[in-house]
């Protein structure tokens, strides 16, 4: 190893242990620590428990469609047997 190259891993070693001392490192824990607990405290969910119930909805929504067509399909039919029901029972004129 040539000198340039062990004065810069030193150097970078010396770097390191000055950050990792510093001020800004404690208050990277502490921030780092207070938002965990702030997040904690909150009803977070993941971004795949997110994408499940994304999924779930779409397809409770696409059956809730479904059955809408066929209650209307159904409605419609009913309406249709109840027409000529009243029609036959109707009283026929005859002179």
């Amino acid at each position: 190893m040539n000198r340039t190259q062990q004065w810069m891993e030193e150097f970078q070693k010396n770097i390191s242990d000055l950050i990792a001392r510093s001020p800004a490192a404690d208050l990277e824990r502490n921030m780092r620590s207070m938002m965990t607990q702030g997040f904690a405290k909150l009803d977070l969910i993941t971004r795949e428990e997110f994408d499940v119930q994304t999924d779930l909805l779409a397809r409770a929504r696409t059956r809730v469609d479904q059955l809408a067509t066929q209650v209307q399909a159904l409605e419609a039919r009913l309406d249709d047997l109840e027409h000529r029901g009243t029609r036959g029972s109707q009283p026929t004129s005859e002179a």
